[in-house]
């Protein structure tokens, strides 16, 4: 294989492998920092985090980290990624060295994808993560002697503490300077049949290797790089030896294990764990039927009290800032249409993006501690039976509590489900788990209802009824799931392989990684969306038909000097006429008649509107059109919307039945735009996202329209 020439237009570029658990990205955040970024690979939506590392010879290497995988015989979508980028060497993924990371305290399970990367032709260096707990635990390894056995350097290393690190990039430095790499003999050892296919497809896979070409033989029916008269030569080449890929993938898998068993065993020496010991003494209390349970609902429960409780002085300050900024801006600039935008579209827009970081980071950093603990794992295996019983699968609890963050990455995770039945299921269903976009409307609308007080010495009033409308939306997710299981039909089967990661002290980097990107996540995404929609709704709710507004302007006038107001009551009555008159009122007065039995009036009808682009907009929405022409800057939006009366009957709108309605209109509705480009990619199709987005805004208008009715 021939890594003489580099591409001109890509760095040096090396991928990162390794099984599920082992600690890659661990390694991945150590060898990169902060220079990484994620993109998709082509033609599919699976994420790939791309980072650089500077070399100790300054040089600048692409570091990419491939999704977790078991083997090259790939059992879900993400596996099978790794096979397409590696198996075809035109493939623009296709790496020039590689780096596998493997679980020092699990070597001789980690090794059968070491050994097919391998034969693959590749430069590739063995780096043996978690070196520290495996000196903890008295395991020694002779990485001399493995490196002598497998022909490959060998790097022991801990993602946790940065050890190895700096001899990991000094392998990497050495690999990159080759002018040429002769790859050593095959570690499988082809039968003659395999031999004979391998050589008649390396004509349809240029530049491939025998195993490459093998592993083309085994996946011609999915391979996406194949043309449809390249997968008839490839099944005419099967047909005609004969080849029975079942058979020769277990064969292969035998001779490997038979092979590398023995080398692990003779590296390693004085082997004693001390941390099974405790990790099956956990799990017994964990996982168990009863109290797994219990204890899974007490730190849910826990983590919905942080979120409130953490969070509230951070977000006060937020909220006083930007409310002092705006009264700043414009006592210190000269009336104008400028300043208005500045005000109350740039300056609002923004409060109502940042003042949620503080509950979102709470939310990330919390979920990532269960992460990284080894929980959540254990979470997956602890609902696999209750999750068969609604048609879902043990996976499923992965995606439905990863929805809790965002349902986006949640529904591309379900491509470690095998089954499409269950795992359809899980993508129709999981945008019904409150992610933390809804956390802004939660917020605002559970201050109107719910009294900050403290139950039993502990719990946060608002933190309970928090928690359930979460509760609400995963028993709303079941149900559901249980209506999809008996009206979609299959015959096929699944059944959850998990392996159960050692209970590890988190990575405290790591944690801080994750929190820093979703936090930047929303920042950019979610909060670009918010800041252009609050400046065009600015736009919307200042101006209108020149006649109409000039109209409502003088009603408002004539209405303030019969009441006698003062200044300051006549400015606000004026905005209030206004903003009716304005072409933002006409739209909410256009779908008035439609939500007004759900308990909603024409500004609400806007932020439903807006709110389609994302959830988080509904507050950004609320903030600007509450801002507009009102002299109060002093007051925050929550303030202004628990001010709100109807004009007729002087009842306040947010009241006990409207922000119960609206909670739960937020809980069921699909208000997002993202979630639905998403399911359409996922399932290829237009007709699934179209059943999702009818079934969950049916849900939402008969559950507020319930509420609301009732309450009132």
């Amino acid at each position: 294989m021939e890594h003489e020439t580099q591409q001109i237009t890509r760095p040096f570029t090396v991928a990162l492998l390794g099984n599920p658990n082992c600690g890659k990205s661990s390694v991945f955040n150590q060898l990169t920092g902060l220079r990484q970024k994620v993109g998709n690979f082509p033609g599919v939506t699976v994420d790939k985090k791309l980072g650089m590392i500077r070399l100790p010879g300054n040089r600048a290497v692409q570091l990419i980290d491939f999704p977790g995988t078991y083997s090259f015989y790939p059992t879900s979508i993400d596996e099978r990624i790794v096979v397409q980028s590696l198996a075809n060497p035109s493939d623009e993924n296709f790496p020039d060295a590689a780096v596998y990371i493997a679980d020092v305290t699990k070597l001789e399970k980690h090794l059968l994808l070491l050994t097919q990367l391998r034969d693959l032709g590749l430069p590739v260096i063995l780096a043996l993560n978690m070196a520290d707990v495996a000196e903890k635990e008295g395991m020694e390894i002779d990485a001399q002697a493995l490196s002598r056995q497998l022909q490959i350097p060998v790097v022991k290393l801990s993602g946790r503490t940065g050890f190895g690190i700096d001899a990991l990039k000094q392998e990497l430095q050495r690999l990159s300077e080759e002018q040429s790499y002769q790859a050593p003999p095959l570690f499988y050892e082809l039968s003659e049949q395999e031999k004979q296919v391998a050589e008649a497809m390396k004509d349809i896979v240029p530049g491939a290797n025998s195993y490459q070409a093998l592993l083309a033989a085994h996946h011609y029916v999915w391979l996406p790089f194949l043309t449809e008269s390249q997968r008839k030569l490839a099944a005419g080449i099967v047909a005609e030896h004969r080849f029975e890929t079942l058979r020769s993938q277990v064969n292969e898998t035998m001779q490997r294990y038979d092979k590398f068993t023995p080398v692990v065993r003779r590296a390693m020496r004085n082997v004693r764990s001390a941390s099974r010991p405790v990790t099956q003494k956990l799990d017994s209390v964990l996982t168990n039927r009863v109290a797994g349970p219990v204890i899974f609902f007490f730190l849910m429960l826990l983590i919905f009290q942080a979120i409130f409780s953490w969070a509230s002085y951070p977000m006060d300050l937020i909220e006083e800032f930007f409310a002092f900024t705006g009264e700043m801006a414009r006592s210190h600039l000269p009336a104008g249409w400028y300043t208005d935008l500045l005000t109350d579209g740039i300056i609002a827009g923004l409060g109502g993006i940042l003042v949620f970081i503080p509950q979102i980071a709470i939310l990330f950093f919390l979920i990532s501690l269960l992460e990284e603990v080894g929980y959540m794992a254990r979470a997956a295996y602890l609902f696999d039976r209750l999750m068969q019983a609604f048609g879902l699968n043990g996976r499923s609890i992965v995606a439905l509590i990863s929805g809790g963050a965002c349902a986006i990455p949640a529904i591309m995770s379900t491509r470690t489900i095998g089954n499409w039945k269950e795992r359809l299921i899980t993508i129709l269903v999981t945008p019904l788990i409150s992610c933390s976009a809804r956390i802004p409307v939660y917020t605002v609308l559970i201050g109107f209802v719910v009294p900050s007080t403290v139950v039993a010495g502990v719990f946060n009033m608002q933190g309970l009824a928090f928690m359930g409308l979460y509760l609400l939306g995963i028993a709303a997710a079941l149900l559901s799931a249980l209506a999809f299981k008996l009206i979609l039909k299959t015959q096929e089967r699944s059944f959850l392989m998990l392996e159960l990661p050692e209970y590890r002290t988190p990575v405290m980097r790591n944690v801080l990684f994750t929190v820093w990107e979703k936090v930047r996540a929303f920042i950019w995404e979610a909060g670009r969306i918010i800041m252009a929609i609050s400046i065009v709704l600015w736009l919307l709710a200042s101006y209108g038909p020149p006649a109409a507004m000039e109209e409502a302007r003088q009603e408002a006038l004539t209405l303030a000097r019969e009441r006698q107001l003062d200044e300051t009551e006549t400015a606000n009555m004026v905005a209030a006429r206004q903003i009716e008159a304005s072409f933002a009122g006409h739209l909410g007065k256009v779908i008035e008649p439609v939500i007004r039995p759900l308990g909603f009036d024409w500004k609400i009808g806007i932020a439903l509107i807006t709110s389609f682009a994302a959830r988080e907009v509904f507050v950004g929405t609320m903030a600007t059109i509450y801002s507009i022409g009102s002299v109060d800057d002093e007051f925050t939006v929550r303030d202004k919307m628990a001010l709100e009366r109807n004009p007729v009957t002087g009842e306040r709108i947010y009241g006990l039945a409207t922000s119960m309605s609206l909670l739960i209109f937020y809980v069921f509705a699909m208000q997002c735009m993202s979630t639905l480009a998403v399911v359409k990619r996922e399932t290829k199709s237009w007709k699934w996202p179209l059943v999702q987005f009818t079934y969950m805004s049916g849900l939402a208008y008969l559950g507020s329209l319930l509420a609301y009715q009732l309450l009132s």
